[in-house]
């Protein structure tokens, strides 16, 4: 064998006298690779930093197994003079005899264990923990190693450490507590104000209380003002001739005419009736102690089933109906504004605005003021599918299936008690109508739309027809829809925000500006979408085929409420809206009205038909069909499928 080294090999090889023992090699390889670790370090100690780190990367390349390139382990040194892990080469063996690094022929039989070398490789590792590894790391690997510790030593290092353990846990004790105390402290805090507010609340409900029981009592005593001059005037003998005068005339309907005939029985049927209205009397009188001592009387009358029906509405409301009078008293509460208005209110009433405001939604009632029947003799077709209100409120327009457009004075169908009212104007058609619109601008121009799909506007005193038809497409914008368009409204607060009801069951809501993407899908319903209405610039309000109606705020994009309680299956009932109101027809021939932060009904109303041909007809088989308040006004004008109209105000 030569004396010469093989480039490749990352442990320099060392001269190896073919006569020299293995004992000798082996501690010569040793010294070797222990003074190249020396020179190593001294070469690192004279030079700059970053000589010495290129120095220390050297050397540790050199302590690397030629085989798999890791820092050597088990140690063992070749007859040629190379060192390599002791798996690394006995795996290399097993396939080929040769040294990996020079080539020359080797077997198992010569390697030998360089124990020099693995000392050498211990240190380095030591001094690569010290440098990189954390105290913990440090000591753990100084008692794997076995470094000689007597007793003492381990005592003190064991005290050490429980100290620093007890340390540890009074400051992790400290900062649990102190975590625990911010905690308490903001519930505190929160359930501070919650008590306020209840306490406020409270003070509302106790302020309320006191209006409502003092205008009770006024009510009682009122009525039993009433009850006193009754009394007097059936105990005055001169009473009758007090019958007629002017200032009792509003009582005259107890007791007969002066001018009437007196019958022989006459004496004794006017004691009678003075009998009568003397228990009546003392009736009213008991009840009104009874209820100024918030007692029930002996014979208190049964409840209609009138008053435990709006008993049990109101206890199946009542957790909106309470969300909605705190709102409306906090409301109240904060506005100086209000407060000076209350003030008046409160002298006059005894009662708060806020609690009014209440007060009319929980006792609102729909009452017919007047009615007046849409069809003829000529057509026997009565639906209704549109009424509107024109400008002014003065005149509303109706259109429907009988082809025919009517417009009546509302002032003149309220005044007077007829059921037949002969319209003002009334325009025919070619075909059915299915929706008419009053302009807003124009007091006389009204516009219609058939099922034909054409769109013609009237002059109502001209009576002068203007047509557009709806495959011309000389349009100004085009929004494809891939779904039939049930109803559009314009944002009442822009002419750019458009909302489209879809029967593909959502809102779709557009800017005119952009109309090829929606800024928002509003989804929810479960069928087709038949109306949309805004009832401010951020709520808009919609009715589907799915008997529900839904409110949404198109400014955050979210439903807001769910409304039911209407049934509305198959047919377009109508929808209008009016400030915190919102009005439906029902296929029950009913019309129902919601308000917007209760998701029961409010009110409503049925038709029943007065015609005896229609007595006998089935009430299911009728609908509402066309629903409009008139603005700003509690006052709504409702149709049904039988050519029926009401007129309908919200009143307690």
């Amino acid at each position: 064998m030569g004396d010469s080294s093989v480039a490749g090999a990352l442990v320099p090889s060392v001269p190896k006298p073919e006569a020299a023992p293995s004992g000798d090699a082996s501690a010569a390889a040793a010294t070797a690779a222990l003074a190249l670790a020396e020179e190593a370090g001294t070469r690192a100690a004279g030079s700059s930093p970053q000589q010495a780190a290129d120095g220390e990367g050297a050397a540790d390349r050199d302590l690397l197994c030629p085989i798999c390139m890791a820092v050597i382990k088990d140690a063992f040194l070749t007859a040629c003079g190379h060192s390599f892990c002791y798996m690394c080469i006995v795996t290399h063996l097993n396939h080929k005899s040769d040294c990996p690094c020079c080539g020359h022929y080797l077997t198992k039989a010569q390697l030998y264990p360089n124990f020099l070398l693995d000392k050498v490789l211990k240190k380095v590792s030591a001094r690569q923990i010290a440098k990189t590894a954390s105290p913990i790391d440090q000591f753990r690997y100084a008692l794997q190693q076995g470094n000689d510790m007597g007793i003492k030593e381990l005592d003190s290092l064991m005290n050490l450490i429980a100290e620093k353990k007890r340390q540890m846990e009074q400051q992790e004790s400290e900062t649990n507590m102190q975590i625990l105390l911010v905690f308490l402290h903001c519930l505190r805090k929160q359930k501070l104000e919650e008590l306020n507010e209840i306490q406020t609340d409270l003070q509302y409900i106790k302020e309320d209380i006191s209006a409502v029981e003092r205008h009770r009592v006024e009510l009682y005593r009122t009525k039993e003002r009433y009850s006193m001059k009754l009394r007097m005037l059936l105990d005055d003998p001169a009473a009758p001739k007090m019958w007629t005068s002017p200032l009792d005339k509003a009582s005259s309907f107890f007791l007969p005419s002066s001018r009437a005939p007196l019958s022989p029985s006459c004496p004794g049927s006017l004691q009678n009736k003075r009998l009568d209205l003397k228990a009546q009397v003392s009736q009213q009188g008991f009840q009104r102690r009874d209820a100024l001592t918030c007692s029930d009387p002996p014979n208190a009358p049964i409840q209609s089933s009138n008053v435990i029906a709006r008993k049990r509405q109101v206890q199946a409301q009542f957790n909106e109906l309470q969300e909605y009078y705190l709102q409306r008293r906090r409301t109240g509460a904060q506005s100086h504004r209000q407060e000076e208005r209350d003030i008046v209110t409160m002298k006059k009433e005894g009662y708060h605005e806020g609690l009014e405001d209440f007060q009319s939604v929980l006792t609102t009632r729909l009452r017919v003021i007047a009615e007046l029947r849409h069809g003829d003799l000529f057509h026997s077709a009565n639906i209704v599918s549109s009424i509107e209100f024109d400008r002014d409120d003065e005149l509303f327009a109706t259109a429907g299936v009988s082809k025919r457009i009517k417009v009546f004075e509302f002032s003149s169908v309220v005044n007077e008690p007829s059921d037949v009212h002969c319209p003002v104007v009334e325009m025919a058609t070619r075909s059915k109508l299915s929706c008419l619109s009053w302009n807003k601008y124009s007091k006389n121009v009204i516009a219609s739309s058939d099922y034909e799909g054409i769109v013609t506007v009237w002059d109502v005193q001209t009576c002068q027809v203007k047509v557009w038809c709806t495959k011309q497409e000389a349009s100004v914008i085009n929004i494809d829809m891939k779904a039939n368009i049930c109803s559009v409204k314009y944002n009442p607060g822009s002419n750019c925000y458009v909302a489209v009801g879809s029967a593909d069951h959502h809102i779709h809501y557009f800017d005119l500006r952009n109309p090829s993407t929606p800024v928002h899908i509003f989804g929810g319903h479960k069928k087709a979408v038949s109306y949309v209405k805004f009832l401010s610039n951020n709520e808009l309000a919609s009715a589907s085929t799915d008997s529900t109606l839904r409110l949404w705020d198109v400014k955050d994009n979210c439903p807001v409420r769910t409304f039911r309680g209407h049934k509305n299956e198959k047919n377009f009932v109508g929808l209008s809206v009016n400030n915190e109101y919102i009005a439906c027809g029902s296929e029950t021939n009913e019309v129902f009205v919601y308000h917007k932060a209760i998701s029961k009904p409010a009110a409503s109303h049925r038709f029943v038909s007065s015609d005896l041909d229609d007595a006998d007809d089935d009430p299911g088989s009728y609908f509402i069909s066309a629903v409009c308040w008139k603005s700003d006004s509690p006052t709504m004008l409702t149709a049904n499928s039988q050519g029926t109209i009401k007129v309908l105000v919200l009143a307690p």
